[in-house]
């Protein structure tokens, strides 16, 4: 039997097993996807990479703060600095590489997809894939639109969830194979409402193309979630290339990813979820902001539950 099952691998999930194993406390986590850190992700293509969720990070909280230093101390981060202004930490090489350094020596599943959890009195019994797994305590990590379909309609951590609401982000990736001067936009009234030379980041790989990641405005990604990615493309890259001053006939390569709950709008207002006393638990940013730091804050705050409970 598993001591504490955590469904979800994005940053809310590591830092909780972290935190769990720093304390003596073993779990296993389980993550439907083929990397971890959530939003906090890199897409590599070829050669080429993008951070095309979370841009950067930055604390406001002490404890916080010190994680970041820890980072950037090992190389696993570095400062970001656009027009001689810090912007924020990244990852380096990469924004995926601060959920790798929060995952070291953890136990993680990827490619596991958790079924229904049922409470079966002294244990907590899920399927993941096509096997059925038993745990003692049971932390569920995922977007809070997915937990229904893991405890239920009717389970009453559920209906405390109907306050929370999300907003989607369509993100556009490109290359572009002509000289272009490495800028950062931000602004949320536009119709690409981030827009920032991803490979002017620090410790990134030079090469004859600069790589571009823009974000569409709320309206813009609601009013066009359901586009097929080619449609996308059609419609995002025109933005791009007008806003930089350059041919669509200079872009050598562009994609589209759709985050269905990149940004949190309304919070739960508490760290985490537990039912009844019980050990079932749920967090993540979405209880307490819309930011790496709202994750991570959540996911400890659950781990320092669970280890003043055992």
């Amino acid at each position: 039997m598993i001591p504490i099952a955590i469904i979800g691998a994005g940053i809310t999930g590591l830092a909780c097993a972290q935190r769990l194993k720093e304390a003596g406390l073993k779990s296993v986590i389980f993550d439907k996807g083929r990397g971890i850190g959530g939003r906090v992700a890199t897409r590599r293509v070829g050669r080429m990479q993008f951070d095309h969720g979370a841009q950067y990070v930055n604390a406001h909280g002490g404890a916080f703060s010190a994680v970041l230093k820890h980072f950037v101390a090992s190389g696993s981060a570095a400062p970001w600095r656009a027009a001689n202004e810090l912007l924020g930490i990244v990852g380096s090489p990469g924004m995926s590489s601060l959920a790798k350094a929060l995952a070291v020596d953890l136990d993680i599943r990827q490619n596991a997809l958790v079924g229904s959890i049922t409470d079966a009195g002294n244990k907590w019994l899920f399927t993941v894939n096509d096997s059925e797994q038993t745990a003692m305590q049971v932390v569920v990590t995922v977007p809070a639109p997915q937990v229904p379909a893991l405890l239920g309609l009717e389970h009453p951590l559920v209906t405390k969830l109907k306050p929370v609401s999300f907003a989607p982000c369509l993100t556009l990736m490109a290359a572009i194979s002509v000289p272009v001067a490495p800028t950062v936009r931000d602004d949320p009234n536009a119709l690409l409402s981030w827009i920032a030379q991803d490979s002017s980041k620090p410790n990134r790989r030079a090469d004859d193309a600069s790589k571009w990641v823009a974000h569409a405005s709320v309206p813009l990604s609601v009013q066009n979630l359901d586009k097929t990615l080619a449609e996308l493309v059609e419609l995002l890259l025109p933005m791009l290339c007008d806003s930089l001053g350059v041919g669509l006939d200079k872009v050598s390569y562009a994609s589209v990813h759709r985050w269905l709950y990149a940004r949190v709008t309304d919070p739960l207002g508490l760290p985490f979820l537990q039912h009844e006393d019980s050990d079932l638990y749920l967090g993540g940013d979405w209880c307490i902001g819309s930011d790496i730091e709202a994750a991570w804050t959540s996911g400890t705050a659950l781990a320092n539950e669970i280890i003043f409970s055992n």
